[in-house]
């Protein structure tokens, strides 16, 4: 690009230079800036920097001009994103499972753009991914987009379902048949991103893990199942089907030791009903979707937890005892 044009792009440029090389802790002196634009070949005036600065501040951009001995320091002083939440972001992108690892750093990249060049440093110095699970399907990103599209227009979707096999590989439920299904909504639980809506075939509300989800498009016909999501409450939903696992939703009971209680209050929630049972124990009252996973988890917290209550649920527990036992003393 010429020079000429350069000059056009004065403004840009100067904009640009004070959002990246100057923060509350690094500042630009007015001959700093003149030669940081003359980098970008663009040569401007002492005035008209001083009216461009001004500009900037209608355009939204802060900038405080600081006397320091004989120099002035300009710096930007306020941004769309504070560095707090710029790592708040970028610590969300890493701890999620659903977000591959490329797109992580794709991410990442971009969240940079909101921070000057010393800020980004340190969010690079936090850029780095654990050893854990992160997905292969990227989809994903815009599957999420499909499903969203149909919420608002109002349409069903059709897609393919898979679960891994015993070699990791991809393999199709249903022989590869396509399952029909109208979304509602799009719940994150336990680092996974769930569609949950409903099966006019099975006429009841089901979920499906989104990037396992293949094929998604969206159809012609309208969506079903309005009646069943008129109460419909996505964080309810997802607390008594626990992390997720389906079963039949039941009362459930837990008389538990009080310093226990912050476990439940974590997981359920602060609106869970506990009563006091004497000094040292409290009753839980749950209503879950009774399944192995809740089990599992109401065992693992030990002596300090127990199940009580109706037949349905004491039966099913003492089944799973039954199997388990069964599974490792053959």
């Amino acid at each position: 690009m010429s020079r000429a044009n350069n000059q056009k792009l004065k403004l840009y440029r100067l904009k640009d230079i004070m959002l990246k090389k100057t923060d509350e802790a690094h500042a630009l002196t007015m001959p700093q800036i003149l030669e940081e634009l003359e980098k970008c070949e663009v040569s401007a005036e002492r005035k008209s920097i001083y009216t461009d600065l001004e500009l900037l501040e209608e355009l939204g951009v802060e900038i405080t001009g600081t006397k320091e001995g004989k120099y002035t320091y300009y710096a930007v002083s306020g941004r769309e994103f504070e560095l707090p939440e710029l790592k708040l972001l970028v610590d969300a992108i890493q701890s999620s499972k659903f977000i591959t690892i490329r797109k992580s750093k794709e991410l990442i990249r971009k969240l940079e753009n909101f921070c000057s060049e010393y800020e980004a440093k340190q969010l690079q110095r936090q850029v780095f991914v654990q050893d854990r699970i992160k997905t292969m399907n990227e989809s994903i990103y815009y599957s999420v987009d499909t499903i969203h599209n149909a919420i608002t227009m109002n349409k069903q979707i059709r897609f393919q379902y898979y679960k891994w096999n015993i070699r990791g590989e991809q393999e199709l439920k249903r022989d590869g048949a396509f399952y029909r299904i109208s979304p509602w909504a799009l719940v994150w639980d336990d680092e996974n991103y769930y569609l949950v809506g409903f099966d006019n075939e099975a006429d009841c509300i089901k979920h499906y893990r989104v990037d396992k989800m293949l094929k998604i498009t969206m159809t012609d016909d309208a969506r079903c199942g309005k009646e069943h999501f008129a109460k419909w409450n996505a964080a309810d939903y997802a607390k008594k089907n626990f992390a997720m696992f389906g079963g039949n939703e039941e009362n459930v009971d837990v008389e538990i030791e009080n310093d226990m209680c912050g476990i439940f209050f974590d997981r359920f929630g602060q609106d869970i009903r506990i009563i006091p049972i004497d000094k040292s124990h409290s009753r839980v009252h749950l209503k879950v979707a009774l399944s192995d996973h809740f089990l599992g988890w109401i065992f693992a917290l030990g002596d300090k937890v127990r199940l009580v209550g109706n037949d349905t649920v004491m039966g099913r527990a003492r089944e799973f005892i039954v199997r388990l036992h069964s599974q490792y003393n053959a």
